[in-house]
């Protein structure tokens, strides 16, 4: 049974799944570094030169791959959501918690970062973060057997609540 983090950038998929992975003994594998690995190049290198649908048949290819392996920790892309096939593949071989938090924390933790390209054009940040992670809501709540609000958590602290769930779970 394999552990997937879903979730929009900046809600903390990356670093608990590390702390999972440490504490479960299990490998984890991070979606994006997956998808970077196979191009050769950058997700903003492969939105630039094939789009966004070509980047999401790529991920959509890795999940494939993922979702046949057992002893996962799968930290997926914020948008993996976006595919509704990409879900149905996950939820046959995991739990699937549902990392979430406020725009605001969001933009506080990833207004740095250039990893990604912009999902919208003519917006702020904030507004492109509030626009994009209304559009996606009802996708992660969909999606996700289990949620988890990080606003006010340390990762340790939502590792320890995955890690409790997930056991009564299996």
């Amino acid at each position: 049974m394999n552990i997937v983090l879903i979730g929009y950038r900046g809600t903390g998929k990356s670093e608990v799944g590390a702390i999972l992975a440490d504490r479960l003994k299990m490998a984890c594998v991070g979606m994006d570094a997956e998808i970077v690995r196979r191009a050769g190049m950058s997700i903003p290198e492969i939105v630039e030169k094939f789009g966004w649908t070509r980047f999401r048949d790529m991920e959509s290819a890795v999940v494939r791959d993922l979702s046949v392996q057992d002893n996962l920790i799968i930290d997926t892309g914020g948008g993996v959501i976006e595919r509704p096939e990409n879900i149905l593949a996950l939820q046959k071989s995991a739990v699937i918690f549902w990392l979430k938090a406020s725009v605001e924390v969001i933009v506080s933790r990833i207004e740095d970062g250039t990893q990604r390209p912009a999902l919208t054009d003519g917006k702020t940040f904030t507004e492109e973060v509030a626009e994009v992670l209304e559009q996606r809501i009802s996708k992660y709540e969909n999606a996700a057997l289990y949620e988890i609000d990080t606003d006010r958590l340390t990762p340790v602290q939502v590792a320890d609540r995955v890690i409790g769930l997930w056991k009564n779970d299996c």
